[in-house]
C-alpha cells in the first residue's frame, strides 16, 4: 500500500530553508516542508499547499526533482515522497502551528538533527540532479531518535 506525499526544499542565494517539526511525524527533526495530498489533488498542487500552510510562503519556481519510496520494519505501508525543490516564492517564511522555519547555508545544514536518509539525496538536490530511490528504517525518527536505515538504494536518473 502506497500513500503519496509531497517534499519541498526552498532554496535562496546558497541557503536552504528548513523547518523544525513542531508535531506529529517527525517532531523534533529539521525537514523540508510538505505533506499528505488531499483527496484528488494532484501532487504538485499537494506541494503548493503544504508550503504555504506549513511556512506561509507560495512558490512561483518549483521543480520535481526526486522520487524516494520510504518504509518501515514490520510495517507494509510505503510512503512515496515527491521531491520538489523551490528556486523562487513570495511571501516571507511564517513559523506555524507545525513548523518553525530558518535559514542554513549549504556548508551548515544540520544534518544531525534531521532524517537519516537526508545527508544522501540533499547533495544530489543541491548539484541539481535528478534522482530515485527507497529506504528501509528500523522506526520513525523523533526529536531523541534518528531512525536507522536497515536498507537503502538511491540513483540519479534522466528523467522523472
Amino acid at each position: 500500500m502506497k500513500k503519496v506525499l509531497t517534499l519541498c526544499m526552498v532554496l535562496k542565494d546558497n541557503q536552504i530553508l528548513l523547518g523544525m517539526k513542531k508535531r506529529g511525524f517527525g517532531a523534533g527533526r529539521w525537514n523540508g516542508f510538505g505533506g499528505k495530498l488531499e483527496e484528488s489533488e494532484i501532487v504538485e498542487d499537494g506541494a503548493l499547499r503544504e508550503l504555504e500552510e506549513e511556512v506561509g510562503i507560495k512558490a512561483s519556481a518549483m521543480k520535481k526533482v526526486g522520487i524516494l519510496d520510504f518504509s518501515f520494519e514490520n510495517d507494509p505501508k510505503i510512503l512515496e515522497v515527491h521531491i520538489f525543490k523551490v528556486l523562487d516564492y513570495t511571501g516571507e517564511p511564517t513559523e506555524s502551528e507545525e513548523m518553525r522555519p530558518q535559514w542554513f547555508s549549504f556548508e551548515n545544514i544540520p544534518f544531525d538533527q534531521m532524517w537519516s536518509d537526508d545527508i544522501f539525496w540533499l547533495p544530489l538536490l543541491l548539484k541539481n540532479k535528478l534522482f530515485k530511490g527507497n529506504f528501509l528504517f528500523d522506526r520513525p525518527s523523533d526529536a531523541e531518535y534518528s531512525a536507522k536505515i536497515i536498507n537503502q538504494n538511491l540513483e540519479e536518473v534522466l528523467s522523472l
